[in-house]
């Protein structure tokens, strides 16, 4: 009777360099227990420095050398056909705080040219005193009670927006920025698998003209 292995692919893992990969740093595995605990062991690749800072482990290779150490095996896989491998000094991606930084002050700054430029296309002064004018009756050229109670609100809005107002968060619900980091860093990842996939053929394509 064949034994079946079921293997699920990590998305992405961070190792240090010169690190050994192997197959259970990458990969779920469910089969028997003592094939559970040789596949774990199973070498898949050692970090070069030709390797640079990232490289990509496919299903494919994972599954011949699987054959290699167990050739009676059924592999069944689920999940991402590969696996992106990012490799740094101390095996950590640390933030890099001042891009971050220079980020939240490009974001803030945009964001406030923007509020100011839709004020000015709007006229929101002229706007505002009209409201003023149609609730009291009169007209004024300061309208306090109205512009302060809306730049505050404005704040607040955003925050809301934002899901951030409080400590704890008022729900599961992913908000809108969290949302649009996912899609960049699933952008990001897609592009680079495309990119050492391209280089990893042309590197086979070379070698076999040689």
């Amino acid at each position: 009777m064949e034994t079946t292995v079921y293997l699920r692919l990590r998305r992405r893992i961070v190792v240090k360099q010169a690190a050994e990969i192997r197959l259970g740093d990458i990969a779920r595995i469910v089969s028997e227990p003592e094939i559970e605990r040789n596949l774990k062991e199973v070498v898949l690749h050692r970090v070069k420095p030709e390797d640079g800072d990232r490289l990509i482990v496919d299903m494919l290779h994972i599954v011949r050398l699987i054959r290699q150490e167990a050739p009676g095996l059924t592999i069944e896989s689920y999940g991402e056909p590969h696996v992106l491998i990012e490799i740094a000094k101390d095996g950590e991606v640390k933030p890099r705080r001042a891009a971050l930084t220079l980020a939240w002050l490009l974001l803030f700054f945009g964001s406030g040219m923007t509020i100011i430029n839709f004020h000015a296309d709007v006229n929101m002064p002229v706007v505002q005193r009209r409201v003023i004018e149609l609730l009291t009756g009169h007209g004024d050229r300061h309208p306090w009670l109205f512009q302060i109670p809306y730049s505050i609100g404005l704040g607040l809005g955003m925050m809301l927006f934002f899901n951030r107002l409080f400590r704890k968060r008022r729900s599961d619900e992913p908000n809108p920025l969290e949302v649009e980091m996912f899609m960049y860093q699933e952008n990001v990842n897609h592009y680079v698998i495309t990119e050492e996939f391209r280089k990893k053929q042309e590197r086979s394509t070379e070698t076999g003209h040689d």
